[in-house]
């Protein structure tokens, strides 16, 4: 790590699982700081997610280096009665320790904030829950699809009028979260620069996801009145819709009413502006319908590389739907690094997404690959202070087990 990344220096102990904390260790990561990946003996479960539908199958495990990229990699039995040993000089080192265990579990095994913030005041303990940390649901396991979808109402309006909810994207509410656990880190960071103080900062796949429907829940609030689920044929405004071309390809129409004559003139139908149903904005929405049904028969007529070039000579706003095949080909992603090279997983592993922002005078480390499970058990252990003597009583007792080969950690 080179002395001019933002975070060079930071220590950061992940206790978490699956994708939101370990998304937002990641983060860190990407700035340079020292992050220890901390699994039990049996690895993190999400070692196997490429393995379970939907997710998309592949022979490497692409999922596992995205989320855990650039960590050191320590196996822990928590349930062990010397754990605690590890443990203690585990968050005397750390300056941010990220944890999402369930909290009847994480009460057992001694990992509340009081339990570790006495071994060190300063540290900043980051925890991530599905439903928060209080009320009578915080104790309820929380996957993204239940909490941060499901009920914080993304999912009942994602979808249109007569469909039913349908799964969503596997881990996109969970990397939204790790961006929420991320500025709460970093806020704590910033606090404790001003008063030397550590922090108990918390967030929840629920509260993320009640802040991405936040202005749907806002009109919640104060009682407005909401549109029906939304119907492509009868859309309350038609050139806010989507649209098929000729060759199968859909798109997105984000037009406003001051645009309508651009857009109609645009796709050669300036007649459109002298017809009385669409001659301002509140006849557009009454005529929406009729206005739909005449824009698809005009989209479908044509395929879509002819409509971006006319959509793009009117300066109409509008978005292709693309598959996640098609997104890497587009070069947007490597231009602005949101693709970036991956270093040493080997198999096709040789790009990963990077995370959503970047300092342009302060570069990110170059992505390296995830770590096996307890890769770096060793070093970590003489890091925290113990000698060959002691990480042989500590493998011995089975606290820490003894790191597999690359082989048997990949599958």
């Amino acid at each position: 790590m080179t002395t001019n990344n933002v975070f060079s220096g930071l220590k950061v102990v992940d206790l978490a699982s699956f994708i939101a904390g370990p998304g937002a260790a990641v983060i860190l990561s990407d700035f340079g700081a020292d992050v220890i990946k901390v699994e039990p003996p049996s690895g993190d479960t999400w070692r196997i997610g490429y393995k379970i539908p939907p997710v998309a199958r592949s022979k490497d495990n692409y999922p596992w280096h995205l989320n855990n990229r650039n960590k050191r990699g320590l196996a822990l039995d928590l349930k062990s009665p010397r754990a605690v040993e590890v443990l203690e000089r585990l968050v005397k080192w750390a300056d941010v320790l990220i944890v999402n265990t369930p909290q009847p579990a994480r009460k057992k095994l001694k990992l509340l904030y009081d339990d570790v913030a006495q071994w060190n005041p300063r540290l900043i303990y980051a925890d991530i829950t599905g439903y928060g940390d209080k009320g009578p649901d915080a104790a309820l396991p929380g996957f993204d699809i239940t909490a941060y979808w499901a009920r914080s109402g993304l999912l009942s309006l994602t979808r249109d009028a007569g469909a039913p909810p349908t799964l969503p994207v596997t881990g996109s509410g969970d990397h939204a979260t790790a961006v929420s656990l991320y500025s709460a880190i970093v806020t704590a960071l910033y606090r404790r620069e001003r008063t030397g103080k550590g922090s108990y900062v918390t967030t929840s796949l629920l509260a993320s996801g009640v802040w991405a429907c936040g202005v749907s829940v806002q009109a919640a609030l104060v009682d407005a009145t909401f549109f029906p689920l939304h119907n492509r044929l009868e859309p309350p405004n038609a050139i806010f819709n989507v649209y098929r071309s000729s060759d199968d390809n859909w798109f997105l129409l984000v037009v406003t009413p001051d645009h309508w004559p651009a857009l109609a003139t645009g796709i050669g139908r300036p007649d459109l502006l002298g017809d009385a149903r669409f001659a301002d904005a509140a006849k557009l929405a009454a005529n929406s319908k009729q206005l739909t049904s005449i824009l698809d028969e005009l989209f479908g007529s044509r395929p879509m590389a002819h409509w971006q070039e006319v959509l793009d000579a009117a300066h109409i706003t509008y978005g292709v739907v693309r598959t996640p095949s098609e997104v890497i080909r587009d070069p947007q992603l490597v231009q602005n690094d949101i693709v970036v090279p991956l270093e040493g997983a080997g198999g096709n592993l040789k790009l990963t997404v990077s995370s959503p922002f970047k300092l342009h005078d302060a570069p990110k480390v170059s992505a390296k690959r995830a770590p096996e499970l307890g890769e770096h058990g060793e070093e970590i252990l003489k890091d925290l202070g113990f000698d060959a003597k002691g990480i042989e009583s500590l493998r011995a007792s089975g606290t820490v087990p003894a790191a597999p080969t690359r082989a048997s950690a990949a599958r």
